[in-house]
């Protein structure tokens, strides 16, 4: 393979069956920094080992991965690596189109490697549910797909590459509990048996099954070895998973301790345990990993796919919808209006009219002061005095003075209408922009599942781009070009009337003209608008995920498929440049035969119509003016109407359907201490993700008490993630929920949300700086934010020079996942809300940090009620009531002991976990309900 960053890492064949070995490696993000992120790392791995890399958040291991690939730079040591590689990322990157796309990611189908792999990642009854198979398009991040099975797909994408070896960044912690077992048994162990294995992991418990185990901490390899060495070893790992039985005896803090499980053991040990000196990673370092989120791209399979025949909903919103035929007028009175009221538009209009009069009065005035003079040398030869008719003679002084008044009047009203005129702009651009902000960030969640975060930025770049710099001048050109003509017209119709004729064909002409362009370039215009998105949506995904792109070699594949998306946004711009060219160029022959015309109707009339010679001279350089004037103000006239378009495409946005209490005022406001109980109540809740969609929550009728303490699990797709949107009021909701006997319908969102506290799986953090991702309102002291950054044990993190200043980059990806997840606990802390929420908050953590977020909730959230999604069974068997959700439905809803005794859809989760695993959840279960003021 091929490595860009270092030298130091090699791929030369080897005489052993050595096929990955770090000698003495050192390796850092950011080169012009001290700091090392990994240091005198030592690890070798023979072809058909199994190594497990466990340790603490921010330990190292994802970096140990990227070495391997060679995103990390290593600056001392050796590392080399002999054969193939493949790669999953800590968090899925998939990008926008079909299932099997993703998962050969442009490698031919070979449909017997396909069908193992498929099985193996437990992918078959998720293909049974979506609605094309395995050809179902899933969209932007994946969004028709739940987080377990983003991430298996991620997996079945590395797994189905023929490599020598296999990285595998920590896949088993976003599945349930069996899937991740039967990820580990079939996939890791058997199907990719005999190949060289990598596996970051957060469970401990398939750690006796593995080859090798090296454990991490602050980028050092602290211990390896095989399980059994480890743990007959003086080892962290060996007091973890010590397999004598202890004592039952309460510890210091009073928490009961079961002991007869080594792994549940570690978990409960670890749950009082403080973390130390969570190291803090450089801004540099996970910048360019693509394995920080689920991003989106519209890379394409080489190999040829059945076309799915028929309508989905999953396919058709991603198809961007735009407007076909003409640009409303309406759309110019409301780019207008947009800035200024109509009288502020009228009287604009109004200054266009006089500086036009203005301009058109120094023509006439020009010509009638020629004549003026001809007839002044004319009487000096005569020895008399001669008059037109028009006006008496007058001297040459006063012609100079009302010339230089003309002249004057028409500087200062042009001054003061381009000034209106371009505040009138800046306020129109301003204004649509905040219009269509304020709708997106208040649009349904539909809206952002059906549409590429690509379409969007397009909108809010290119379109809003051409609103603030090219339509005002192009705007303002077809105007005073407009009103040049017309002055043009009238100067040369007062002159020789028989004009008329000629302008009037010339303006038919040019107007047929124009509505013959328009009706293509309009649609041209909306094509190269329609391919441009793609290529934002493109850009972005493939910036997030370089890192799997260069592990599979795939960057022939990704250029390719950008060209495609280039070709197709410069066909149309190319040929939207054709179109206007040749529009020019018939323009400038209807031009030349209008001045043809005029000459000879000079010569060929003049005994009709006589006329002086200044006269002449005014008529003859009027239609000239007019001609490059009219040409001009045409192809304004049809840009200004292609521009438009992008009005009309930001006002599409500013009119999307926005979430349901938009349209309300203040709605209900509780006492200023709601939620002070924190009891819920859930009457007859059905959920639908779009208005026509099947319900995903179905009748769901429960009641949740005052500082209850409840799990919520289910099967993938049963409805757990949608319960929490419930709550949130994130989609189409029928029913009642109530908090503290007030119906969340009958309040604004902003009131509701800020009274619910969550963390998510994802974390998310925002760049600026660390103060202001935790309290972004600044409604708390400094004391308060280093309180809550002591209670989940980050503070050194910030103990800085810097300290709450600290910047936090794009996404915080200069923190690691779990570092990023603390973080979001300190928020929530900071809250101090009634009501949390914990959507698999500890999915993708370390068991240490899985411990700390356990133990705070415990402390910090002890009046409060808490309510968890969970995937490992284990962070909620001591919960009060466990409520199982299966086809979004509530089919139980009792204490988990309880419940495992019931022997229903629980009892089979937890039987699913293992024997030895199974027993110890339900002593844990059975201890709790025994002495529940133990825990």
């Amino acid at each position: 393979m091929k490595f860009r960053p270092s030298s130091n890492v090699h791929s030369e064949l080897r005489s052993d069956d050595t096929l990955l070995q770090f000698s003495n490696v050192n390796a850092k993000w950011n080169l012009g920094k001290s700091e090392e992120t990994l240091k005198n790392i030592t690890v070798r791995v023979r072809r058909g080992q199994l190594l497990a890399v466990i340790g603490p958040v921010g330990a190292g291991k994802s970096s140990l991965l990227q070495s391997v690939l060679g995103e990390l730079a290593t600056t001392a040591g050796h590392l080399d690596v002999r054969g193939k590689v493949s790669y999953a990322c800590q968090e899925p990157w998939l990008f926008s189109g079909s299932v099997r796309q993703n998962i050969t990611f442009g490698a031919p189908l070979n449909r017997k490697r396909y069908d193992e792999v498929v099985k193996a990642c437990a992918l078959l009854p998720d293909f049974a549910q979506l609605p094309f198979g395995d050809l179902t398009i899933i969209g932007e991040r994946g969004s028709s797909l739940s987080g377990g099975q983003r991430a298996r797909v991620n997996l079945a994408r590395a797994v189905y590459r023929e490599a020598d070896i296999y990285l595998l960044d920590d896949p088993l912690s976003a599945v349930d509990t069996h899937v991740g077992k039967h990820l580990f048994e079939e996939c890791m162990v058997k199907f990719l048996a005999g190949k060289t294995r990598v596996l970051v992991t957060h469970q401990v418990q398939y750690l006796s099954e593995v080859s090798h185990i090296a454990i991490l901490e602050n980028g050092e390899v602290k211990a390896q070895g095989t399980f059994k060495e480890l743990v007959n070893s003086d080892t962290d790992l060996a007091k973890i998973l010590h397999l004598e039985e202890e004592d039952e005896e309460g510890d210091e803090n009073g928490e009961f301790e079961i002991v007869d499980n080594k792994f549940l053991r570690m978990r409960r040990r670890l749950s009082r345990q403080r973390l130390k000196n969570i190291p803090f990673q450089s801004s540099a370092s996970l910048a360019s990993r693509a394995s920080r989120r689920s991003r989106t791209s519209s890379i394409q399979s080489m190999e040829g796919e059945q076309e799915v025949k028929g309508k989905d909903e999953s396919r058709v919103g991603h198809i961007e919808v735009t407007s076909r035929g003409k640009v409303k007028g309406s759309m110019l009175l409301a780019y207008l209006l947009s800035g200024a009221n109509a009288l502020g538009v009228a009287v604009t209009a109004a200054m266009f009219l006089a500086a036009q009069a203005a301009g058109s009065g120094v023509d006439y005035f020009v010509g009638f002061w020629t004549n003026q003079e001809e007839l002044r040398a004319l009487g000096a030869v005569n020895g008399s005095q001669v008059s037109d008719g028009r006006l008496p003679l007058t001297t040459t002084n006063n012609f100079v003075y009302i010339y230089s008044a003309i002249i004057g009047f028409l500087l200062l009203v042009t001054l003061v209408r381009t000034v209106a005129y371009f505040w009138i702009c800046s306020r129109c651009s301003q204004a649509l922009h905040d219009l269509m902000f304020n709708n997106v960030i208040r649009a349904t969640m539909l809206f952002f599942n059906t549409n590429p975060s690509g379409r969007i930025l397009n909108r809010f770049s290119k379109d809003l781009g051409s609103i603030d710099e090219a339509l005002p001048k192009t705007l303002l050109d077809a105007a005073q070009c407009v009103l040049y003509y017309l002055g043009y017209i009238f100067v040369a119709v007062s002159v020789k009337w028989i004009l008329i004729v000629p302008v009037v064909i010339l303006f038919v002409v040019f107007y047929l003209t124009r509505i013959i362009y328009l009706s293509s370039a309009k649609n041209i215009k909306r094509l190269e608008g329609m391919t441009r998105s793609p290529i934002f949506t493109y850009l972005n995904a493939t910036i997030q995920g370089l890192s799997t792109i260069r592990a599979f070699s795939a960057q022939n594949l990704v250029k390719a498929e950008f060209d495609n998306h280039q070709n197709l946004n410069t066909g149309a711009y190319h040929m939207l440049i054709f179109t206007v060219v040749s529009f020019g160029s018939i323009l400038d022959l209807l031009s030349a035969g209008f001045i043809t015309v005029v000459i000879f109707s000079f010569v060929v009339l003049e005994k009709f119509a006589a006329a002086s010679g200044g006269d002449v001279g005014l008529a003859i350089t009027q239609c000239l003016a007019m001609t490059a004037v009219v040409q001009v103000a045409i192809r304004q006239s049809a840009e200004v109407a292609s521009q438009l378009l992008g009005v009309e495409r930001v006002l599409e946005y500013a009119n999307l359907p926005l979430e349901d209490d938009t349209h309300k005022s203040k709605g209900v406001v509780p006492n200023r201490d709601w939620p002070s109980q924190g009891c819920l109540v859930l009457k007859d809740v059905w959920l639908r993700y779009s208005p026509v969609g099947p319900p995903v929550l179905k009748g769901l009728n429960f009641s949740i008490k005052s500082t209850e303490k409840v799990g919520i699990v289910g099967r993938t797709g049963a409805g757990k993630s949608s319960l929490i949107s419930a709550l949130f009021r994130m989609a189409y909701m029928e029913g009642v929920v109530e908090l503290d006997g007030v119906d969340t319908a009958s309040m604004q969102l902003e009131l509701l949300r800020s009274k619910i506290s969550i963390i998510p799986q994802d974390p998310v953090l925002f760049s600026g700086t660390l103060r202001k991702n935790l309290d972004p309102f600044e409604e708390y002291r400094d004391d308060q934010l280093w309180a809550a950054l002591e209670d989940v044990e980050l503070r050194d993190v910030a103990a800085g020079a810097e300290g709450l200043q600290m910047r936090v980059a794009d996404a915080g990806s200069n923190f690691s996942v779990g570092q990023r997840q603390l973080i979001c606990l300190a928020r929530a802390i900071l809250r101090d809300n009634k009501l949390l929420v914990l959507d698999e908050a500890t999915a993708n953590v370390d068991p240490q940090t899985d411990a700390l977020i356990q133990k705070t909730i415990r402390s910090k959230f002890a009046h409060c009620t808490v309510l968890t999604v969970a995937h490992r069974l284990n962070t909620i068997m001591d919960s009060d009531r466990v409520l199982v959700m299966d086809d979004g439905r509530p089919t139980e809803f009792d204490h988990p002991h309880l419940l495992i005794q019931k022997r229903g859809i629980f009892y089979s989760l937890v039987q699913q976990t293992g024997q030895q695993m199974a027993d110890s959840l339900a002593r844990i279960a059975r201890e709790v309900y025994i002495h529940p003021d133990v825990m």
